[in-house]
């Protein structure tokens, strides 16, 4: 048991080098908080990831149409029906008993402007087709005013639900309520009878559902896009003319519990698939596989993640056997004077070791006092970047800009035991190699 006096020994030694001792530290606060903050990014990357597919609903099977891909230097494109089609989805919704519903929409991009503004310029954005369950599914919230309606579909009322950025550019000035929207190039008007509160865009997910930005939706009732715009796509631009036709865009399919998912997007896929085996127009997304595969992936990404922070570690556990081994060199005639008055041997190993792990518990309560405030240092850090760095704020990466860092409780008490045990393994030998000094020759020591 290592005595009160040995304690104070030790840190008075230590003072005496108070530069050395600091730097000796610092490499051990490094790689404690390297531990915290590396496994407090996995897990915020990880839960965000986690976040976006659980959106999507457990209980939910996504099927998308897939465009063919146009012929490279194609001028005029015309593309037979694809995708997922209405008669498919009422099979779908008719014949598979643990299906609950099935919510279909339908996207088109279109150019948006105030109808009490046509001279400003046309904004590039998305309408989208859908019904009443639509909010429900994809956990849309109105702002203000509401969503659309099951009169709306019964009535194909020209009414549309508008995205709060959308909103933003379209009616700097105005409340969107009530107001007309004209989409120029088919000719409509849609009037706004609600604002959604804002949604942040998603990651590509599973290599079927890409990447999307939902800051520029117009919602419509499907059955109003379907009688005014039909199933036919048709684009124009210099030199080139494409024409594809697609009832729907994607379905949502509602299962009746998680455990039933699996089984229940197989028997989906293969009804789509029954007259061709091969099809390549659609993709059958179930977020309750990539979910689990995200549990996963997260486990393999902290384990990565702490691997490479205990590397920094031992680089500070290297550092401490540097410097006891300096210090033991400089310290042999005291070593010698100590041993000649009656020392022991367990009495110069137990003052150095005490000396180590002085340094290392130093170092790893530092290391884990700024690794806990590394979430408000990420937030304040962003702040400052928007606030004095617009440009640069604007050429981050999306994840830049959002990531939350989450601390790992348990990544806590790991890192501080580790560099404890660090501190005692590489300052075992220094310890050691003192203590078997001949005491004479060590009193011969200059």
């Amino acid at each position: 048991m290592l005595s009160l006096r040995t304690w104070i020994l030790g840190l008075k030694s230590l003072l005496l080098h108070p530069m050395r001792s600091a730097l000796t530290i610092l490499g051990i606060f490094i790689g404690v908080a390297g531990v915290i903050w590396l496994l407090a990014i996995g897990e915020g990357i990880s839960q965000a990831a986690q976040k976006q597919i659980e959106d999507l609903g457990a209980e939910n099977i996504i099927v998308r149409s897939i465009k063919p891909p146009d012929e490279a230097g194609a001028s005029v494109r015309t593309v037979e029906m694809f995708g997922v089609s209405r008669a498919e989805m009422r099979t779908i919704e008719s014949t598979i008993p643990t299906v609950e519903q099935v919510v279909p929409i339908r996207e088109l991009p279109q150019k948006f402007i105030y109808a009490g503004n046509q001279n400003a310029t046309p904004i590039d954005g998305r309408l989208v087709g859908c019904s009443p369950a639509y909010a429900d599914v994809t956990k849309l919230k109105p702002a203000r005013g509401r969503f659309i309606s099951s009169r709306d579909m019964a009535t194909n009322d020209s009414v549309c639900v508008i995205a709060a950025v959308l909103a933003r550019k379209l009616f700097p000035s105005e409340d969107p309520l009530e107001k007309p929207v004209y989409l120029p190039e088919k000719k409509e008007y849609f009037k706004v009878i609600g604002v959604l509160e804002p949604r942040n865009a998603t990651a590509a997910i599973g290599g079927s559902l890409a990447a999307q930005d939902f800051s520029l939706d117009i919602y419509i009732p499907i059955t109003t896009m379907r009688a005014k715009m039909g199933d036919e796509e048709v684009k124009r631009a210099s030199g080139s003319f494409s024409r594809s036709v697609f009832e729907l865009t994607q379905i949502t399919i509602e299962v009746e519990s998680p455990e039933e998912v699996p089984r229940t997007a197989e028997v989906i896929e293969a009804t789509l698939r029954m007259n061709d085996p091969q099809r390549q127009d659609i993709a059958v997304i179930v977020p309750y596989e990539l979910l689990e595969q995200a549990k996963a992936t997260r486990l393999m990404l902290m384990v990565a993640f702490g691997f490479v922070a205990a590397i920094s570690l031992v680089v500070g556990g290297i550092g401490i056997m540097n410097i006891m081994l300096a210090t033991v060199t400089e310290r042999t005639r005291e070593i010698g004077i100590r041993r000649a008055l009656g020392g022991k041997r367990s009495d110069i190993t137990n003052q150095f070791l005490v000396e180590t792990i002085s340094l290392s518990v130093v170092g790893g309560i530092i290391g884990v006092l700024l690794g806990v405030v590394f979430p408000f240092l990420v937030i304040g850090l962003r702040w400052l970047t928007y606030t004095f760095a617009a440009d640069t704020y604007a050429k981050l990466p999306d994840i830049a800009k959002t990531l939350q860092p989450e601390i790992v409780p348990l990544s806590i008490p790991l890192a501080f035991s580790i560099s404890v045990i660090i501190g005692v393994l590489f300052g075992l030998y220094p310890a050691i190699r003192a203590a078997r000094m001949d005491p004479i020759e060590a009193l011969r020591h200059e």
